[in-house]
């Protein structure tokens, strides 16, 4: 029996990961029927590479969605549960982030401020919004257990949310509000496994590696390619066995 077609969403879905995400979802083997590409401003030039793949594609639908918006949450909220209907959400990837290098002596309360809202405030919303969609999807489903073609949130993390590998990275890498937004995301996505357990809605957190982006800098050691291929496989492949987990882009466990 074929794969029933799922939908996806994406935060943040205009550049670097989650443009690519978007590319690779498409291009995959496995059906996708909507996929809901957010960003902050679609209309804007920033969102230029992602509106000439919508036209090319008729299921992806650019939505407005700022992480640090809570009306424009509800607004895309309110705009996907109209178009999915009894089918529901199968997959939220929480995408969207912030980041600032600054060391301690140099992070100011604003840093830490948009840290937060963008990281932790922001998907947080992003996943009480969208939970009654997922909760649609989990029960649409007929598949046993739970999977990312059922009814999953898989939260873009990072390894600098890690604290134990702090003494390993900190020198070259400071970004100290990244690091604790990025740490509390990895808390708020443990707390989701364990609460959402019950619906079948399955919760992992995912490092992308050091990608070459705007945000992980020219420097970075893998190309937004090679991650997200990875990540993608790895999203496929959770099944209740990784609910909660912390993994990198190849499927290893990243420490707490």
């Amino acid at each position: 029996m074929a794969a029933r077609p799922v939908n996806v969403l994406i935060t943040g879905a205009n550049r670097g990961l989650g443009l690519e995400m978007v590319k690779q979802i498409l291009e995959a083997q496995r059906p996708v029927k909507n996929l809901f590409a957010c960003c902050r401003d679609p209309d804007g030039p920033r969102a230029e590479a992602l509106r000439t793949l919508a036209k090319k594609h008729p299921n992806i639908s650019i939505n407005r969605l700022d992480a640090t918006d809570l009306c424009s949450i509800k607004e895309c909220s309110q705009k996907v549960g109209t178009l999915v209907g009894a089918e529901g959400l199968n997959l939220l990837i929480n995408n969207a982030g912030f980041m600032s290098k600054s060391t301690l002596q140099e992070t100011t309360p604003e840093d830490m401020k948009n840290s937060f809202d963008t990281n932790v405030l922001g998907p947080m919303n992003v996943i009480k919004e969208f939970l009654p969609h997922l909760r649609v999807g989990a029960k649409a489903s007929e598949m046993p257990g739970m999977s990312s073609r059922k009814a999953a949130v898989v939260n873009i993390s990072s390894v600098l949310g890690s604290m134990q590998v702090v003494k390993e990275t900190y020198s070259y890498f400071p970004a100290i509000s990244y690091r604790i937004s990025k740490a509390a995301l990895n808390m708020l996505a443990l707390c989701g496994a364990e609460e959402l357990k019950k619906d079948e809605i399955l919760f992992a957190l995912l490092h992308p590696g050091w990608v070459r982006t705007d945000m992980g800098g020219e420097e970075g050691e893998i190309d937004p390619p090679e991650s997200v291929q990875g990540m993608l496989h790895v999203m496929a492949s959770l099944t209740e066995k990784q609910n909660g987990a912390f993994l990198d882009y190849k499927g290893q466990p990243v420490p707490w």
